[in-house]
């Protein structure tokens, strides 16, 4: 007979036939699992099943303090087990923790603080780091203390651990490894002098600032292989660091990013899905039917279908869907499916359509290239180029957690000398272009960037103001979310412009036309602008030579 699989693999196997339903953040985390087994080895990770086993075998010791469970060792759901599996087994090729930052979002009712205590209990008594310090830590020492005070209970019911570990108030410690748990809070006296082995951020969604997040990052620096574990439910504060983290997440399961080092598992309804419709609701539910019971969701579901007050907090604590937010205009799986053989070779002649987005000195400028197709319904090609102040880009990848110096390194964008945009270098490279492509025609927004229009045109291009506002942006916006529904953009597969790609949200004026939202979009959208400004210049030249194809040109004597 075949080897059963592990519990945790067949769990990813189970979500990705469909046997277990999930919600598409979950489909792509147990593939993201499921590639990296096949691949990882080339970028030097693999996994480890011992020591993910050894994490998962630490639960047997602990037992459930509260509700129906009470005094019962605590059984891992799947996945569970899944998220030990992959946190404790992913190695680097120094044999050292791939992951150091864990975000999972479940709803209420899904065992997460209890499972929070018992990941902290592990790295703080069973990781084999000598003098380990593990926190749970909150804007507020009380909240951090909900977490902290399920781990000792944890340890008191535990005749193994309990003979071992050492509990005051506040302080579970072991004297011989010079090991502590505590709980901490930002309104403590002081949160300095840290060094941080392991770190348990429950209820990330409620951090008013990311003080803390900072701060539990910032002290880690000294660890071998430290791990910071946020678990919360969904919130509504586009601006809070819980947001940031949410939407950083997607982006790597959806393959906008790649960060080895950054875990992630949402569990929520999709976007599609009707909320009234009790068939979806295991999907943001992992523990379904075990401590998310199908009666409680549905007598709440009913009062918030009757009661329009409830409906938010029903789908943000319930459904893990963040409420009063801004939604994604790209649907990326349709962009993934667009063509990408977009080259300066297959471009090279044919006439060509240029967006420029001028950033402030110090920030990325991007310059679309894009090529019409012959035939109206055919393909059109995209060429990007992005620019960056060379002495900047380390500090803009440290502060920003996006790979900026990997992108220099793969040709995806040109760092320019110094610590501000050498538009110089710009106006060089567009004639480089030029050499190559028939610029027939250059479009930009005058904000930031009269000066270099001025002399874009002395170099003997034709160059359009664009003001970025409905009037401009409302068509060429529509064309583009067309063009990728349709696969007919070429885009090249650039990684950097599907990332701003998956940033945009769009503003509607009172036509319900609409443009992309620097201000609302959640991260960078400037090779989204300089396409659609590109796009809009050829609209209107596709279009006037149509007329004149077809009406011809009358002459007034």
């Amino acid at each position: 007979m075949p080897e059963s699989l592990h519990t945790a693999e067949q769990y990813v196997e189970d979500v990705l036939s469909g046997k277990i339903l999930a919600g598409e953040y979950i489909i792509q985390a147990c593939q993201r699992h499921k590639d990296d087994i096949a691949t990882g080895h080339e970028r030097g990770i693999v996994h480890d099943p011992e020591s993910a086993q050894h994490a998962i075998d630490f639960f047997q010791f602990l037992h459930h303090s509260k509700g129906e469970w009470a005094g019962e060792v605590f059984e891992l759901s799947p996945w569970q087990e899944f998220i030990l599996w992959s946190l404790f087994g992913w190695k680097r090729e120094d044999g050292l923790r791939r992951f150091r930052t864990a975000y999972v979002e479940v709803p209420r009712k899904n065992g997460k603080s209890t499972f929070a205590s018992g990941i902290g209990l592990y790295m703080f008594f069973a990781d084999g780091e000598p003098g380990a310090e593990v926190f749970t830590a909150a804007t507020k020492r009380d909240q951090a203390r909900i977490t902290h005070g399920e781990a000792e209970r944890m340890v008191k019911a535990s005749p193994m651990l309990k003979s071992r570990i050492g509990i005051v108030r506040d302080n579970l410690h072991v004297v011989d490894t010079a090991s502590k748990f505590m709980p901490l809070g930002a309104d403590a006296d002081t949160m300095d002098g840290l060094n941080v082995h392991g770190a348990i951020l429950d209820e990330v969604h409620a951090m008013k600032n990311r003080l803390v997040v900072d701060v539990m990052e910032t002290a880690t620096g000294a660890r071998r292989q430290p791990l910071i574990f946020e678990i919360t439910t969904a919130g509504h504060d586009r601006l809070s660091v819980c947001w940031e983290h949410h939407d950083y997440v997607i982006k790597i399961l959806e393959g906008s990013l790649q960060d080895d080092t950054f875990f992630g598992y949402i569990a929520a309804i999709d976007e599609d899905d009707d909320w009234t419709d009790p068939a979806v609701w295991a999907k943001a539910n992992p523990n379904w039917g075990i401590s998310a019971k199908a009666d409680d969701i549905e007598r709440k579901a009913t009062k918030a279908k009757e009661i329009i007050t409830a409906q938010n907090n029903f789908l943000r604590l319930h459904l893990n869907v963040w409420t009063e937010q801004e939604t994604r205009w790209l649907d990326m799986l349709k962009w993934n499916e667009c063509p990408t053989n977009s080259s300066l070779a297959i471009l090279r002649g044919k006439r060509c359509f240029v967006g420029l987005d001028l950033s402030t000195k110090i920030d990325m400028t991007a310059a679309a290239f894009l090529v019409p197709p012959a035939e109206s319904k055919g393909i059109w090609h995209l060429l990007m180029k992005y620019y960056m102040p060379k002495d900047n880009i380390r500090d803009r990848v440290n502060r920003d957690r996006i790979p900026y110096d990997a992108w220099v390194q793969q040709g995806y964008v040109s760092a320019t000398p110094g610590n501000v945009i050498d538009y110089n270098y710009i106006r060089q490279d567009i004639a480089k272009m030029a050499e190559e492509l028939n610029i027939h025609e250059i479009g930009f927004d005058p904000w930031n960037a009269t000066q270099t229009g001025v002399q874009l045109q002395e170099d003997g291009f034709q160059v359009v103001e664009m003001r970025q506002g409905h009037k401009t942006m409302a068509e060429p916006t529509k064309e583009l979310e067309a063009l990728v529904k349709s696969a007919r953009l070429d885009h090249g597969g650039c990684p950097v412009l599907r990332w701003m790609a998956s940033n945009v949200v769009v503003r509607e004026d009172s036509n319900l036309n609409f443009m992309p939202d620097k201000s609302k979009s959640s991260e960078k959208i400037d090779g989204i602008v300089a396409l659609l400004m590109a796009l809009g210049r050829a609209i209107i030249t596709i279009e006037s030579e149509s007329v004149y194809s077809t009406q011809g040109i009358m002459m007034v004597g």
